[in-house]
C-alpha cells in the first residue's frame, strides 16, 4: 500500500540549516522510523533556502536586454535579469510571463523564480543550483545516519502547456527511478506493451504536492512508503524529453 505522510514540526528554513537533521527530528515527532525503500519528498523552497538561494532584488543590476524584455512582459527588470541568468533560452513570452528552458534542463515559467512563501517584499528565491546534487547529498547523509536505503525527490509546482493548473513535478532526484519502462510487458489480455513508460517520480511528486499544499500549510516534507517499483539510481535528465522530440517548442 502506498502511503504519504506530511512531516510535522518543520520550522522556517534559513541558509545553512541542516535538512537531514530536521528530517530526523521530525521523524521522532511523527513516531516514524525510516525503512528501506522509503522516499522523502522535499519542496524546492526549503532546499533553496537552506542553500542560500535567496536574492535581494536591491542587489540586482538589470542589463539592457533585461530592460527590453521587462518592457515587453511588464515585469520587474531585476526579476527579468535573474530569469535570464538562470535560463538556457527563452521559449515563449507574453505580458506577465516568460517561459524558459532552465539551466537544469526543463521548461518552466519565469525560471522558477518566486516570491511566495519568501520573507521580504524585495526578496525572491531561485531554484537549487544543481538539484540532483542537492537530493544526492541529503540522501547520502540520511542513509549514513540511519543505515537504510532511501530515495529523495525535490519537487516544484509547474504549469503545463496543454492543461490548466499547476502540478508537482520532480526537479531533483536521487535513488528512485524517474521513469519506469513497461515496454515488453503484457497487458490484461496478453498484448505486449509497445510505448508505455511511467513517469513514476513525477507521479509521486504530484501526490506529495497535494499533501504539502500551496499556501500557508507549512508541510514542505512528505514521507512516502510503499513505492511499487524497485529503487535505483537515476538523474533528472531521465524525465526530460529531448528537444528533438518536443513538439511543443
Amino acid at each position: 500500500m502506498l502511503t504519504l505522510t506530511p512531516f510535522p514540526g518543520i520550522p522556517l528554513i534559513h541558509e545553512g540549516d541542516n535538512l537531514a537533521e530536521i528530517i530526523l527530528e521530525s521523524c521522532k515527532l511523527a513516531n516514524l522510523q525510516l525503512a528501506n525503500g522509503d522516499i522523502l519528498v522535499l519542496a524546492q523552497k526549503i532546499v533553496s533556502k537552506a542553500e542560500g538561494r535567496l536574492v535581494n532584488l536591491a542587489d540586482v543590476e538589470p542589463s539592457p536586454c533585461a530592460f527590453q524584455l521587462a518592457e515587453e512582459t511588464t515585469k520587474d527588470p531585476r526579476v527579468v535579469e535573474l530569469i535570464l541568468s538562470e535560463s538556457n533560452e527563452i521559449i515563449r513570452k507574453r505580458p506577465g510571463l516568460i517561459v524558459v528552458e532552465h539551466k537544469l534542463g526543463f521548461i518552466c515559467a519565469n525560471a522558477g523564480i518566486d516570491h511566495s512563501n519568501v520573507q521580504g517584499l524585495e526578496h525572491v528565491l531561485l531554484l537549487p543550483e544543481d538539484s540532483d546534487k542537492s537530493a544526492e547529498r541529503l540522501r547520502s547523509s540520511l542513509e549514513k545516519t540511519t543505515g537504510t536505503k532511501l530515495g529523495v525527490l525535490i519537487i516544484d509546482s509547474h504549469g503545463r502547456a496543454w492543461r490548466e493548473g499547476t502540478v508537482g513535478i520532480t526537479i531533483g532526484i536521487s535513488g528512485i527511478p524517474g521513469v519506469v519502462d513497461m515496454r515488453g510487458k503484457d497487458d490484461l489480455f496478453g498484448r505486449e506493451l509497445q510505448i508505455t513508460q511511467i513517469g513514476a517520480a513525477d507521479e509521486i511528486a504530484a501526490a506529495a504536492s497535494l499533501m504539502m499544499g500551496q499556501a500557508n500549510e507549512g508541510k514542505p516534507i512528505v514521507h512516502v512508503r510503499g513505492f511499487p517499483y524497485p529503487l535505483r539510481e537515476s538523474k533528472l535528465e531521465e524525465l526530460i524529453r529531448p528537444k528533438k522530440e518536443d513538439l511543443f517548442r
